[in-house]
């Protein structure tokens, strides 16, 4: 008798984050959803992970009102899944008790059905509380180990004998659940470690308990990968659809049908109507911009574990920050940081930790800023590591980010900060006159800032469109070039919308010379630079200001991250050469401090 595979679809989901950066509007892809549902399929990733931040981050949408429109394409029987990353629920940072809770009970009302939990650093304190939330809250709970492979030369976790540690941790803790993931983001752990795992896993839990596989196709092993989880008692795979599948993705649908081909499992689908829908895919997506990055498998990936999810999403920030081309730099000094780090999972947020200390390790040299996400980790903020961090990165966290390790729990300490949990985020939407609905409060606390720029109608469209709309003759576009760190852009500007080589930006793109231009007619001073290109997020200081070195002006955002650009000397502040939503680059004179 042959095995039916149960596939979930992440075209929509991870399909897009690890394509495009999960830049996508929902009018754009919605009616595909529609199709695949007549095709047959039944369960979809719906939202959650990156794709909750970057509805009112790139794309000037309600995630809430996406998630809505997703459950009327798909239907009302369609098992609809999310992604959670634990106390983090779907952002960086971690969060309070009341926030998980509302995270649970506001996805039960927008129509989701099931939610993937789990915790970078497979801290299993971490899913206890997340874990019963989802449950009470009527929603299935897909308990997850999270994987990956070790770079050359480190050893002590991530075998198959410490993930069946978290699992039997998991069964002590008591944690509902109803079925069991094992999630490989960066497509690193080899095909014999997933087997092995896989049929320990079964062996412990049973032959009733549903068991799922995720991984990626980064370093080009993920097939083999899906088909040694299968030998080994797996249930489900997660597939996606063309454009959006291999590469930095999941493997196609297509692809696994193929490699099942005279075998005795069966993903139970109609080929010829799966075909359909990618072609119908492929043209609602046609003109969005694919970095070339998403296509690539890429053989070094073990070497500096990279999740497909992550990667496209960094390389896109990199290339708006005009550092696209030291990506192999920052990807190579991602196997110290790992080493160094503890070992935690290379999945959101903790690959994202990884990438933002390799991206200030090559941009400002070894060590010399620890990331605000990474100091914490490795200070035990985000829960206990798989192994300690290096006890030097440690003090040199504790030392720049002026906090002392600690081994108390995360959810303590959240409930205890007065800037966290939902009395906090109403009392924002309050001083700004918005209302305090349970969404809007949870908007606010996991987006902050941009949450309620989005929420005052003050959001912008930032997905990239290789499409160039129609002209009107009495208004020709206005065309430059510029020149970013020496390489040249041609940019053609229509209205507030800029076509930067080709590619459309909902945001006009400045030139800028990172060298120091002469002071502002009438004022002497002291150049103060920015230490990395980035936009202007906020300005702390106001002109005719005293101020004292190392006082901060302004903050510049790169790569998820807030800079605080602090004053070399001491003085007044006699200019600021920027405003905030500026881009800049690194070494641009922003102020002047005499």
């Amino acid at each position: 008798m042959r095995k039916v595979v149960q596939v979930m679809l992440t075209a929509f989901r991870d399909g897009f984050q690890s394509v495009y950066g999960s830049r996508v509007r929902s009018q754009d892809f919605l009616p595909v959803v529609e199709a695949a549902r007549a095709a047959g399929f039944t369960h979809f990733e719906a939202g959650g992970g990156a794709s909750f931040q970057s509805a009112f981050f790139y794309a000037n949408e309600n995630a809430f009102d996406v998630m809505d429109g997703f459950r009327l394409a798909a239907g009302p029987e369609a098992d609809l899944q999310t992604l959670a990353r634990g106390i983090n629920v779907v952002g960086l940072e971690s969060q309070p008790r009341d926030i998980i809770r509302l995270h649970a009970e506001l996805f039960a009302k927008h129509g989701m059905t099931t939610i993937r939990n789990f915790d970078a650093l497979n801290d299993v304190n971490n899913l206890i509380y997340s874990g019963k939330c989802i449950v009470e809250a009527g929603l299935r709970h897909e308990v997850t180990v999270t994987m990956m492979g070790l770079p050359p030369g480190c050893d002590g976790a991530h075998t198959p004998e410490f993930y069946i540690a978290v699992l039997k941790r998991i069964l002590d803790a008591e944690i509902p659940f109803h079925s069991l993931c094992f999630k490989d983001a960066s497509g690193t752990a080899p095909p014999e470690l997933v087997g092995e795992t896989i049929r320990r896993a079964r062996e412990m839990l049973g032959a009733k308990v549903h068991l799922r596989f995720h991984s990626h196709e980064s370093a080009g092993a993920c097939v083999a990968a899906y088909l040694a989880a299968l030998e080994a008692g797996a249930d489900g795979l997660d597939l996606s659809l063309a454009p959006v599948s291999g590469g930095t993705c999941q493997p196609d649908v297509v692809t696994m049908w193929h490699a099942l081909r005279g075998t005795n499992y069966d993903l139970e689908l109609d080929i010829t109507k799966v075909l359909e829908v990618e072609e119908a895919f492929k043209e609602r997506m046609k003109n969005y911009f694919v970095p070339p990055e998403a296509r690539a498998v890429e053989p070094l990936i073990p070497f500096s574990p990279m999740p497909g999810g992550a990667l496209t999403a960094n390389s896109q920030m990199m290339r708006d920050n005009g550092t696209l081309d030291r990506l192999p730099e920052v990807i190579a000094a991602m196997g110290e940081v790992v080493r160094r780090g503890g070992f935690g999972t290379s999945v959101t947020p903790v690959s994202q930790f990884y990438f933002q200390q390799a991206y200030n390790n090559v941009l400002l040299g070894p060590w010399k800023k620890i990331a605000d996400g990474y100091g914490k980790m490795v200070l035990g903020y985000f829960g206990r590591t798989p192994i300690p961090p290096d006890p030097e990165v440690v003090r040199q966290a504790s030392q720049q980010l002026g906090l002392a390790p600690t081994t108390r729990s995360p959810l303590e300490l959240n409930d205890a900060d007065p800037a966290k949990g939902i009395g906090p985020a109403k009392a924002v939407l309050e001083r700004e006159g918005l209302p305090t609905t349970e969404e809007n409060i949870f908007i606010v606390a996991a987006c902050g800032a941009k949450g309620v720029e989005f929420l005052q109608g003050r959001g912008k469209v930032m997905i990239r469109k290789t499409e160039t709309p129609p002209v009107e003759k009495e208004s020709p576009p206005e065309s430059l070039t510029v020149r970013v760190d020496g390489r040249p852009f041609t940019v053609v500007l229509r209205g507030d919308q800029a076509i930067v080589d080709g590619v459309q930006y909902a945001y006009a793109v400045t030139p800028s010379d990172p060298t120091a231009p002469p002071a502002p007619s009438g004022i002497e001073g002291h150049p103060v630079h920015s230490p990395l290109p980035g936009s202007v997020v906020r300005v702390t200081a106001s002109i005719g200001k005293t101020i004292q070195v190392g006082d901060t002006l302004l903050v510049v955002e790169a790569m998820k991250m807030e800079n605080e650009v602090k004053s070399p000397v001491s003085g007044v502040l006699t200019a600021l050469t920027v405003a905030i939503g500026d881009p800049v680059v690194a070494g641009q004179v922003v102020a002047w401090v005499r």
